[in-house]
């Protein structure tokens, strides 16, 4: 599970508070036959190669918005169904912690607050299971950790993100689709990132 988790996500620091998105102007399919998957995504989002993940595409206005594809080794993971995952609930669980693990800093007066919106199953057109979670992350960081006197470190929000992650299993593999967004953003976008996150299909690849 952590091999499939470990992903690059963009830099943990980003303006403060302040995200521009473009509207919405459709989604582009994108296909990968030799790996077994399959998803629309905005249009206007550029490929980012060497990102670490299967295939990695952002926003080229807002950075911190960012969609990816990890996918467990075949050598190693012997996936049968996504219920191998236990429940829902169980996976977001995991999800989250993952996240927590990748964002985890060494700064001194940095914390972390999560929290898992939604878990949730749903079987889509192609029979297969998916399994869909969802959490927030907000990031603290103090405006002088060095001060010591605690009046004199005030904690202030670096960023506040919507994180969305939509699991599937095929090829004894264990695929996750994982959205990145600022909050703000996501209030406005919200209905085209769930026509991404429901557009995910794991397809079998021909031995």
């Amino acid at each position: 599970m952590a091999l499939l988790l470990s992903g690059y996500f963009l830099s943990e620091l980003s303006m403060h508070g302040i995200a521009f998105a473009q509207q919405s102007i459709g989604l582009r399919e994108y296909i990968d036959t030799f790996d077994g998957y399959q998803f629309n995504y905005p249009q206007n989002w550029i490929q980012v190669r060497g990102a670490g993940a299967d295939i990695f595409f952002r926003d080229p206005y807002v950075l911190d918005e960012n969609l990816s594809v990890e996918l467990s080794s075949p050598s190693s993971s012997k996936y049968k169904t996504i219920e191998d995952l236990g429940p829902p609930e169980e996976a977001g669980k995991k999800v989250l912690k993952q996240y927590l693990t990748e964002f985890m800093s060494t700064r001194l007066g940095v914390r972390r607050e999560s929290n898992i919106l939604s878990t949730s199953s749903r079987v889509a057109d192609d029979g297969r299971t998916y399994y869909q979670v969802e959490v927030n992350i907000k990031s603290y960081a103090n405006n002088n950790e060095l001060a010591v006197m605690p009046q004199d470190r005030v904690a202030r929000l670096e960023w506040d993100r919507r994180y969305l992650s939509v699991l599937g299993v095929e090829n004894n593999q264990l695929y996750e689709l994982r959205l990145q967004t600022p909050e703000n953003v996501f209030l406005e976008e919200e209905n085209d990132l769930r026509r991404v996150m429901d557009s995910f299909r794991v397809n079998k690849v021909a031995a």
